[in-house]
This record gives C-alpha cells, sequence and structure tokens, in this order.
C-alpha cells in the first residue's frame, strides 16, 4: 500500500504535525507553572511507550546495564525541555522554532569534544552561517536585554548532548527505554515544584494538559518511525514545516508576525542545518536529533 519513503514521510508529518501543537499547547498554558505542565509532559509521555514493551520483559523492562549514561541524558533533556518551555512561554513561536533548528549546530561542536569526531572545511562553514543565523534572529532581543533569547539557546545546548548521549546508548538500549527513563525523570522534576503552587486544572483545560504530553511521546516515536522507514536525507528537510505551523499558529492565537530579520536568520540557521546532515549522512555519522526529547 506505500513504500517505505512514503511511510517515513508520512511518520516524519505527524511527528511535525504533533510537535507543532504541543508547543502551541506549551504557549496556550502560561497560566500554569511550568513544574506542573512537565508533569503532564511526563505522565502522559509513557501512554504510548506501554505498548511497546515486549510482553516477556513488562516486569524486568526497567534493567539497564548504563545508569550513569541515562542519568547524563535526563539530565541535559530537563535543561533542554525546561528551557524550551520557558521560551515558548516568553518569545513568539516562530522565532524559538526558528532558533531550534539550530541545534544540529552545537552537536556538530560538541561531537569535537565529546566523541573526538573531526570536522571539515564545510561543516565549520555551517556552523559560521547558522551562528550568523541566530545573531541576526535574537538581535532584538538582545538590543532590548530580553533574557529570554538565552532560553531557545540553552535548549539547543542541552538537546545536543542529548542526541550524543542517545547515540551512545542506542548501541544497546531500546528507543522506548530510554524514552521511558527520560519521562519518569520529568516526572520526579516536576514534584520538587509542588511547594510552589500548582493550579488545579478544570476539565478542559485536564484534556488539553494531557493531550501535551501524550502529544510529546507520540511525536518522538514517530520521528523515530520516519528514520527507521526512510532515507534521513529525504525527511530531515520535512522539519522545517515547523516553522510554518509556528508562523501560522502565532498569527491566529496571539497575532505574532515574524520579523524580516527572524526570517532570514531562521533561512541561514536551516541552511547551515541542511549542510550538516548532508556532510553527515555523507560521512554514514548520522546522529539524530528530536525535538523535545
Amino acid at each position: 500500500m506505500f513504500s517505505k519513503n512514503q511511510l517515513g514521510f508520512l511518520y516524519m508529518f505527524m511527528s511535525i504535525c504533533a510537535f507543532s501543537i504541543m508547543d502551541l499547547i506549551v504557549k496556550w498554558s502560561d497560566n500554569y507553572p511550568v513544574g506542573e505542565v512537565l508533569f503532564f509532559r511526563g505522565f502522559c509521555g509513557i501512554i504510548p511507550l506501554i505498548f511497546l514493551i515486549p510482553k516477556k520483559k513488562y516486569f524486568s523492562f526497567y534493567k539497564t546495564k548504563r545508569p550513569f549514561l541515562h542519568f547524563k541524558r535526563c539530565f541535559s533533556g530537563l535543561i533542554a525541555i525546561v528551557a524550551i518551555f520557558i521560551a515558548l512561554r516568553n518569545l513568539p513561536l516562530a522565532t524559538v522554532t526558528s532558533i531550534s533548528f539550530a541545534a544540529p549546530i552545537f552537536t556538530t561542536l560538541l561531537s569535537i569534544f565529546l566523541l573526538s569526531e573531526k570536522v571539515g572545511f564545510y561543516r565549520w562553514l555551517a556552523v559560521l552561517v547558522g551562528f550568523i543565523g541566530i545573531i541576526i534572529i535574537s538581535e532584538p532581543g538582545f538590543s532590548s536585554m530580553n533574557i529570554y533569547y538565552i532560553y531557545p539557546i540553552i535548549f539547543c545546548l542541552g538537546l545536543s548532548y542529548v542526541a550524543i548521549t542517545i547515540k551512545q546508548l542506542s548501541t544497546s538500549e531500546p528507543v522506548w527505554l530510554i524514552s521511558f527513563y527520560f519521562s519518569v525523570s520529568i516526572m520526579i522534576m516536576s514534584f520538587f515544584t509542588i511547594p510552589s503552587g500548582w493550579i488545579y486544572p478544570n476539565l478542559i483545560d485536564l484534556v488539553l494538559l494531557s493531550l501535551l504530553g501524550l502529544l510529546g511521546g507520540l511525536a518522538n516515536l514517530w520521528l523515530t518511525q520516519s528514520y527507521k522507514f526512510s532515507e534521513v536525507s529525504l525527511v530531515t528537510p520535512l522539519k522545517y514545516l515547523g516553522l510554518i505551523f509556528a508562523i501560522i499558529f502565532g498569527y491566529i492565537f496571539w497575532s505574532e508576525i515574524p520579523t524580516t530579520k527572524t526570517l532570514i536568520g531562521a533561512a541561514l540557521v536551516i541552511a547551515s542545518s541542511i549542510i550538516i546532515f548532508r556532510r553527515e549522512i555523507y560521512h554514514k555519522n548520522t546522529v539524530f536529533i528530536s525535538r523535545h526529547e
């Protein structure tokens, strides 16, 4: 019925839609504490994983021989997800989405120091172009001392280290186990924010917050399936549809219109990411980066 490439495209498109709607709900939920929203992301994000655990491992699925590496993955992931949640609540959707595309740039830099990888001329050029794009996007924030522009960059740094640890973990651990530990770590961290005051949600808000977590879990799984069925070079460009969704949602719900600088900067960041992905594929050394691991 569908070819593998068509299935890959379908899974990638569903992943982008899920992430975009999740971002929309995160921005909408700014009257709820970040910790409370994170709880729903963690708790409901586990639900899709339950169906992936093999029956013979129901009572031992949590066992791992690499607990410290899981800890590093979870810690960096927590930094990333908190940063992106704060950014989404305080900056235009298109701005946050544009800067978040720079994650491969930071992954390239970290891989030099953590994985001892060699980076050639084209990837260094891509890194330079990407940083210029980030500066162009963030310039209005720096000029007005808007500290929130730093959070998407923190997200990129955290997500870059997540990508590296996942690359190391994936040699021996199933994807569902990596995601499970991260979702549990989100819940545990969220409990420490209870004393600061959680808000009891009404029924509609409860449904939306639960949907946020469910979409986050599904989006990551669909992204993984996309890479499984199709070539990375074919489906990766679809990820940039997220910027179009961010512009549309931002305009409809918050009357946000991206500035010319944001669009120019986004174009440079996207071009930089494409160059890096193409070079990674050429060297058969692709690092899969998921938006909200």
